[in-house]
């Protein structure tokens, strides 16, 4: 049996812990969207990944059309994977949110579903192209 004092260590860690996550996510959200605001014109997805590799790797004409197409193939058989596991991953985020939740009074429960909210909005933006496809 855990005495008092050990009790209280294992819930500041535990609270130092997912204190540490949400000013992380946050921290890299803020980080994002100054990015993005910045330079809305960068490329994103597969035409950013190409841009990147020929501005290091000097790729010939050639080079370039070839890695593109193994890129797009790939992104393709990536996308239908994800779309496979994603609704397990949905549910695991469900559960991960729940638990945050009853670690939280009221005011911070809902303070942490708008934080949450926002924080994933905002990827699902980053992650759609101009075009509305997503990438």
């Amino acid at each position: 049996m855990l005495n008092r004092s050990t009790t209280w260590a294992v819930v500041l860690l535990a609270a130092t812990f997912v204190a540490g996550i949400a000013v992380g996510a946050g921290g890299r959200a803020l980080w994002v969207r100054h990015a993005a605001a910045a330079a809305p014109e960068r490329a994103r997805g597969i035409d950013r990944m190409m841009a990147d590799l020929n501005a290091e790797l000097r790729l010939t004409p050639a080079q370039s059309d070839t890695v593109r197409a193994v890129l797009q193939r790939h992104w393709t058989r990536m996308s239908a994977v994800w779309e496979t596991v994603r609704p397990r991953f949905d549910t695991m985020r469900a559960e991960m949110d729940a638990e945050v939740s009853r670690h939280l009074t009221p005011e911070q429960q809902v303070k942490y579903r708008d934080h949450v909210t926002r924080y994933r909005h905002q990827r699902e933006q980053d992650r759609t192209d101009s075009s509305g496809r997503k990438q």
